[in-house]
């Protein structure tokens, strides 16, 4: 392919030079050099004037060189094919001569800027986006390499693709890309002094406002007009903007590009697939393949699978066969639902639909759908006929923390990769390669991993892969490119081994790519058991070792191959042209250039031999460039200006044109704003077709049903254009409107097709459709619970309850079944949640599975749907809803917006990837769709050095409703991160949270938050946070005597300044004592802190006293790891501000106790703020005898006269396990046995209610 190129390029070259090189041109032309400057003066204008005069003698145009600027007259202009800018500066025109330019351009004439061009009129807008951009700085005059992207045009076809010479080099105040077509680039790690980055356009062009712009950064010199090169450039550009060689040159301005929506709502829409007469067949990952016809704009059904949309699967890949305009034949990876596996099978198309009944199954993947995730799944067809078909590793990730999971433990063989990715006997986890024959069978291509059988499966051309989401195979080379999505580590760990990587991997022979043992430039994970959390040694990847007792094939696997581009979260030094964010790597296509497709939109000469790569979740295009040697040259963006929304496939279609399916944003719902488009070089149109955008303001109803139709959105690429409407309502093909908006009235039951063309005065146009149900409404889906924007933590049992209405099916037990209904959670993070299985019913719970460790975006997606009967119209209409749910710890980065701050990277102790800071007054982070029930505490992991900050917590705003303050103090530095927490107001209300820095003296520099943790039962039907913190009793007398209230705190990191903590015991003069446990992990020598504002504070561990008020650090105490010591801390206040903080140091930094170290009295808790706190002396419960005890053991109590009563047993979960008693009895003693031969081992709680008053003690269950 390198050669066919080369010698493309050198044919266009020596046609190049025989025209440069000649004066028989069939007509002359005329230029104008204008050189006048009103700012710095260059020494090289005369030699510039000269060369270019001497340039239009040997090449048969005329050059008219002044520095008057009374020549700008449209009536002189006009005898100039091109003006040339030589070196001016400063403000060179008054506004009549550039109103003169401005028409001149407008009437087709051309502008050509040299160097100091770009230093001229910056008060001129126009001149502004004429030029491209303005300069900004330069550095010394020095050596620079210039990177030539484009070789096709004039002005650069003759240079060398890395072109060394010596000039000063401009710094622009902005990057003109996307706006002009770049030709040339320099790269700044050649001289020193740049400072616009990887991406530093020196030469570039563009079509604009009806003239031709080129413009070269070069030129300071007087050398530079005796350099062959540089004048050969100069006169390239010359040549062009004079109009004198024509051609599809503007290809990287997005002006040239055109947009056509093929289906402006698709339902989860995976992959597509082009056929020659440039229909486009798609598929929808819930199981519909759909059909659009370019000759009419419309969209049909062409098949339906019966498949398993959970999790990952689902309808994902489609591809042509090679000889499809003769045997029209269709490839489709499938999961179907009738078996648990992933199916490549191949289908007759008949130009309208799909012969289901054609299916020939070609390869079957065993894989396990009891835990998700990674399907693979894509499909493409390389040289001599081979198909390629991506397979995921198919094991759950979450529970690895962010690094391999290489779980060896028995019975979770769904949670170790070995077996799929690094076992050579299973198909999961590779690329696999084979050549399908004409009777449904393959053989196996030359060249596959392995030889024999014993080695490994024969279909297997790529191992060790871990989520190959798309890739693209180079149809003349057989080079494979694809993306593979990595795991989710945000930082380095030396017991575990490094951060997450996604990958683009690059090959044109098989091998192994390292999963799980490696990633990246092969760095290595580390042997780990999860059942001790011990590490043993790194792999190697020049020799992996799988020595899983889940891997069915050999132990010494192929080296691992390093990837070809690895980039982590964020931003990654090495791959700026990456940009940062979230990640997940998309191979897109590769295109190659044919002259004999005209008026097509396909991509111009420029991209041809360019691989296109995607980023799901930056929302990104980008062409990958090659140098002659096949090296990656350089990467680019592509049509930057569209706002792409998750690209998820692409494909260049047969017309050479741009095919995307943009996925969307949401999770279980049909996404609002996902589409499938096709992107058009403009220049290789005969005119721009018009966007047609219908909507309906109802979709669904019973008869008579009138809508309202809008056509209004609908656009033009060209504004000169009057756009025309015509509407079929029903697809009779008779025209029933001619206006953007119009209502109709549907008087019979059926399904519609609501059609809109728009159409341009040239009669291009273009089509869009809304479907249209008469005599059915589609059902109301709401889920009750769990509520929407509510917090949980791992493992948490969350209840949900779904309703369903029909207004024609009726609700759920009177017409509707709850088995109808279909549920899903989903574990999420950053910008997509994968799916843990659909399961029926309307209500039930689920288990909140842990995404593990680690600085993500985490939370988790329910969703339910429901799909009615049709009434009696044929396929029903679906009703969904969903609720995103919040994770109690979010981290600071993961804001929906940030408000006058920044992120960096954290050295916290405890991780977290990065922080927030360079906070001033009203800086704040805002957290979208919160809700706030059960939820009663906010901790922020805190540093600051010079200065404190109060953080306020508002709601809806940054001066909205306060719900809290997180008072802080100073931790001794930037990265001396701490814990600061508050109470919350209750409020039930789904909020923005904001996060709002305060200072009293308006310092900047008030600290930065790593992350935000909240405290509370939230969603679940169990409460795991009752386990955490200690139980407080707050006095309202320094003395701890008067009112008195009782809450679980957190932790023990309060500043209430002068707020309060209460207003049950006032701001002054109060008293606290925490009681509970100490839960230690680690053995080692700690010592304790108290730090009392304005008060004395005194700590009991153990029933010991370890330090008394006035003190404020105790001595070394040793600790034992996994064990528990009783604690107590008591604060007592005098006046003025009020805060109390307890702090702990060993191995770590000197920190407040974290609450997942504490562990609260339950039998104070159990105490109610609501019921009174004396008890009548003959009201009695005993403790429990035998304690311990095993199975059973008797409870006594006395009540003292007769009354309701209840008698309960909870977990230390606060969850209720057995009622022993609710009824009314009488005065007395009474006893009962409590059987506990069903529970576990362990702590439980007994509960008495009588008469407004709760006693409770603890009881041992030991089997």
């Amino acid at each position: 392919m390198i050669i066919i190129k080369l010698l493309k390029r050198l044919a266009s070259f020596f046609l190049l030079i025989t025209i440069l090189g000649t004066s028989l041109y069939s007509q002359s032309f005329k230029v104008l050099v204008f050189s006048k400057t009103e700012g710095f003066r260059h020494s090289s204008i005369p030699a510039g004037i000269v060369a270019i005069e001497q340039l239009g003698n040997e090449n048969g145009f005329i050059v008219e060189a002044t520095e008057d600027a009374s020549l700008f007259n449209l009536e002189n202009l006009q005898q100039f094919n091109a003006v040339i800018f030589l070196s001016t500066t400063g403000d060179v025109l008054n506004t009549d001569q550039q109103d003169a330019f401005e028409r001149y351009i407008r009437n087709g004439g051309g502008f050509v800027g040299i160097h100091a061009a770009s230093d001229t009129e910056y008060n001129w807008s126009w001149y502004g986006e004429l030029v491209g951009a303005y300069f900004d700085s330069h550095p010394a005059i020095q050596t620079a390499t210039i990177e030539v992207a484009d070789r096709i045009h004039p002005s650069t076809m003759h240079l060398p693709e890395y072109w060394e010479r010596t000039d000063e080099w401009y710094n622009y105040t902005e990057n003109p890309r996307g706006k002009v077509h770049v030709l040339a680039t320099l790269d700044e790690s050649s001289y020193s002094g740049g400072n616009m980055g990887y991406d530093h356009p020196i030469a570039w062009m563009h079509e604009f406002d009806g003239g031709r712009s080129w413009y070269t950064g070069g030129g300071h010199t007087d050398e530079s007009y005796s350099e062959p090169d540089f004048l050969k450039h100069i006169l390239g550009g010359i040549m062009y903007a004079s109009g004198d060689i024509k051609g599809e040159f503007d290809a990287t301005n997005d002006r040239q590009y055109q947009v056509t929506v093929i289906d402006g709502k698709p339902s989860f829409p995976m992959a597509l697939a082009v056929l020659p007469n440039f229909d486009v067949l798609y598929i929808e990952r819930g199981g519909r393949m759909k059909l659009w016809k370019k000759s009419t704009g419309l969209n049909s059904i062409a098949a339906d699978f019966d498949v398993d949309s959970g999790r990952e699967d689902g309808l994902l890949g489609i591809v042509l066969d090679p000889d499809f305009q003769t045997n029209n034949y269709v490839y489709v990876f499938y999961s179907p639902s009738s078996v648990s596996e992933q199916r490549v099978s191949r289908f007759t198309f008949d130009g309208e639909t799909l012969n289901m009944n054609s299916e020939i199954i070609v390869l079957r993947i065993p894989t396990q759908r009891d835990q998700c995730c990674h399907s693979g799944g894509d499909l493409e067809f390389g040289p001599n006929g081979d198909l390629y078909i991506t397979t995921g590793d198919n094991v759950n990730p979450f529970e690895a923390d962010g690094f391999a999971p290489i779980d060896e433990r028995p019975g979770r063989a769904y949670f170790d990769a070995q077996g799929t990715s690094g076992n050579t006997h299973d198909l999961r986890g590779k690329i696999l390669r084979i050549r399908p024959q004409e009777d449904g069978s393959y053989t196996i291509p030359e060249g596959n991993l392995f030889a024999t059988e014993e080695e490994g499966l024969p279909e297997v051309y790529v191992m060790g892969t871990r989520n190959p989401f798309r890739m693209a195979v180079n149809k003349l080379t057989g080079e494979l490119v694809w993306g593979d999505v990595g795991p989710d580590a945000g930082g380095d760990n030396g017991a575990r081994g490094p951060k997450g990587y996604d990958e683009f991997n690059r090959t044109s022979s098989a091998g192994n790519f390292g999963w799980p043992f490696c990633i990246a430039e092969n760095l290595p994970y580390r042997e780990y058991d999860f059942a001790t959390g011990n590490s043993g040694p790194a792999y190697n990847c020049a020799e992996p070792i799988n020595n899983s007792p889940n891997n069915t094939g050999v132990d010494t696997l192929p080296p691992s191959q390093p990837a070809w581009i690895a980039y982590n979260y964020g931003f990654t030094e090495k791959w700026p042209q990456l940009g940062e964010g979230q990640r997940t790597a998309i191979a897109g296509d590769y295109f190659y250039y044919d002259s004999t497709l005209t008026e097509t939109g396909s991509l111009p000469e420029y991209y041809d031999g360019s691989l296109f790569i995607l980023e799901w979740t930056r929302n990104w295009v980008k062409e990958v460039r090659f140098n002659q040697e096949g090296e990656l040259f350089q990467i680019n963006p592509f049509f930057q200006s569209e706002p792409l929304i998750r690209p998820i496939d692409m494909q260049i279609g047969p017309d050479g044109a741009v095919y995307i399916i943009e996925w969307g944003t949401g999770f279980f719902e049909d996404n609002q704003d996902d589409r499938i488009i096709k992107i058009e070089f403009a220049q290789n149109l005969a005119n721009r077709s018009p966007t047609a955008r219908a909507s309906a303001n109802i979709q669904s109803g019973l008869a008579p049903l009138t809508i309202e139709f809008r056509g209004d959105d609908s656009t033009d690429p060209d504004a000169d254009d009057v756009l025309s409407y015509s509407w079929d309502f029903n697809g009779d093909q008779i025209e029933d409107a001619t206006t953007a908006i119009t209502t109709h009235t549907y008087i019979e039951n059926g399904e519609y097709l609501a059609t809109l063309t728009v159409s341009d005065t040239e009669g291009a146009s273009s089509v869009a459709q809304i479907q249209i149900i008469v005599g059915n409404s589609a059902p109301e889906v709401t889920i009750v619970k769990p509520i929407h924007g509510g917090f949980y933590e791992d493992f948490d049992i969350i209840d949900y309850e779904v309703e369903v209405t029909d207004a024609e099916q009726g609700t759920i037990g009177d017409g509707i079944s709850c088995e109808d209904i279909v549920v899903e959670p989903s574990i999420g993070h950053d910008d997509h949640a994968h799916g843990t299985g659909p399961r029926n019913g309307c209500e039930g719970n689920f288990e909140a599975e842990t995404h593990g460790d680690g600085p993500d975006n985490v939370f988790y997606v329910f969703g339910a749907t429901f799909e009615d009967d049709g009434a009696g119209l044929g396929k029903g209409l679906k009703g969904s809803d969903v609720v995103v749910l919040n994770m109690k710890r979010k981290q600071a980065q993961h804001a929906n917006e940030l408000i006058d701050l920044q992120t960096e990277n954290t050295s916290d102790f405890l991780g977290g990837g990065l922080n927030i800071g360079w906070s001033k007054p009203n800086s704040a982070l805002k957290y979208e769709n919160m809700n706030l029930s059960n939820i009663d505490f906010a901790t922020i992991r805190y540093a600051s050095q010079p200065y404190a900050a109060n953080i306020e917590i508002r709601a809806n705003a940054i001066n909205g409703e306060l719900l809290g303050t997180i008072g802080t103090q100073l931790t001794g530095g930037w990265q001396n991160f701490d814990y600061f927490t508050t109470s919350l107001k209750k409020t039930e209300e789904l909020l923005d949270l904001y996060f709002v820095f305060k200072s009293s003296d308006g310092s900047d520099g008030l600290g930065n938050i790593n992350f935000i943790d909240f405290h509370g039962k939230g969603v679940a039907s169990s409460n795991q946070d009752s386990l955490r913190g200690l139980a407080a009793t707050y006095y309202s007398n320094s003395d701890f005597t008067g009112k008195k209230f009782i809450r679980k705190d957190p932790m023990i990191a309060f500043n209430w300044g002068d707020r309060g903590v209460d207003e049950k015991i006032g701001k002054s003069g109060f008293s606290v004592r925490w009681q509970g446990e100490l839960k230690v992990e680690g053995s080692g020598s700690y010592k304790f802190y108290s730090d009392p504002i304005n008060g004395d504070a005194r700590i009991w561990l153990n029933d010991e006293q370890i330090l008394t008020g006035g003190t404020s650090e105790t001595g070394i105490i040793t600790l034992s790891a996994n064990s528990t010591y009783k604690i107590q801390v008591e604060y007592s206040h005098d006046n003025g501000e009020a805060g109390m903080f307890l702090r702990w140091s060993s191995s770590t930094p000197k920190n407040v106790i974290p609450t997942n170290s504490l562990i609260p009295d339950s039998e104070i808790l159990s105490i109610s703020n609501d019921i009174e706190n004396f008890v009548p002396n003959d009201l009695y419960l005993a403790q429990n005898y035998p304690n311990p005890f095993n199975p059973t053991t008797q409870i006594n109590f006395t009540l003292p006269s007769s009354g309701k009563v209840n008698l309960s047993v909870f977990n230390m979960l606060g969850q209720e396990v057995e009622t022993l008693v609710n009824e009314q009895l009488g005065a007395g003693s009474h006893s009962l046995t409590f059987d506990a031969a069903v529970y576990s081992s362990g702590v439980y709680i007994y509960r008495l209610i009588y008469d407004r008053h709760i006693l409770t003690k603890k009881l041992l269950l030991v089997k």
